[in-house]
């Protein structure tokens, strides 16, 4: 099986202009977060796909594969398919959208994802870990996963789901295993040709989340579970915060 590693990557941010070129321990985001992908012996290729030609620059000054895409692009996955598109679709049967603001990410949750298209019949596939905290509970940008017992996810949401009448807030975590999305996903290239045509959906307009798309549209999702964080750099106090952690 041939995997195609893409990890979208562009200029513009509110929070954090230039994210992908950003230092982190002398070397810009965009290649610590290539280096990691290239440790997962899953992947057959990695590419980055990016709309600015700074970042592609970069990228091809440390050696790394890259390609031009639009900067029209709502999402990761979007831009993924015209990456894909560009080298040839038929050269892969599956792609893995590995985050690219996520440069301490850990190889072993690509292999997971990546190993889930063992199985012909998975059409998409992502990770969750298990919630730890009330915190996590509670924030919104933590989004929280439904899943059925065949390993799949039924729903996302940013609010603490399932309700659980009747008891105090605090003790829901002791009553009920609770799961978090970690936001790397894979994509069987033909399915992924498809949900790129999918219009907006009620659900996905309403929790601001792309995947709701996909499962209101009939798609599966397969969830693997992973005990490692992941820890994306939206900021440039997140950064900073990420280096004190991982210099340790």
């Amino acid at each position: 099986m041939k995997i195609l590693g893409i990890i979208p990557a562009r200029y513009a941010s509110t929070r954090f202009p230039g994210k992908p070129l950003a230092d982190v321990k002398g070397k810009p985001m965009i290649q610590r977060v290539y280096e990691q992908a290239k440790k997962c012996k899953a992947l057959s290729e990695i590419i980055v796909a990016t709309d600015d030609k700074r970042i592609e620059a970069a990228v091809k000054k440390f050696k790394g594969k890259v390609v031009l895409t639009s900067a029209k692009h709502e999402s990761g996955t979007d831009r993924c398919y015209e990456a894909l598109k560009k080298i040839g679709e038929k050269n892969f049967d599956a792609v893995i959208n590995i985050q690219g603001d996520e440069p301490f990410i850990n190889p072993e949750q690509i292999s997971k994802v990546a190993n889930c298209f063992k199985d012909a019949t998975v059409q998409i596939a992502t990770l969750i870990k298990k919630l730890e905290s009330i915190h996590e509970l509670t924030n919104h940008n933590a989004i929280k996963v439904i899943v059925n017992k065949n390993k799949e996810a039924i729903y996302f949401s940013r609010t603490a789901i399932p309700y659980y009448r009747g008891e105090d807030f605090s003790e829901w975590p002791k009553l009920h295993t609770y799961y978090k999305h970690i936001g790397i996903y894979g994509y069987r290239t033909d399915v992924l040709a498809q949900i790129t045509k999918l219009e907006r959906s009620s659900l996905e307009i309403a929790e601001s989340l792309e995947q709701l798309r996909w499962l209101e549209n009939g798609y599966k999702i397969k969830v693997e579970l992973t005990e490692n964080e992941s820890y994306s750099i939206d900021t440039p106090e997140d950064l900073t915060n990420a280096l004190k952690k991982f210099s340790k």
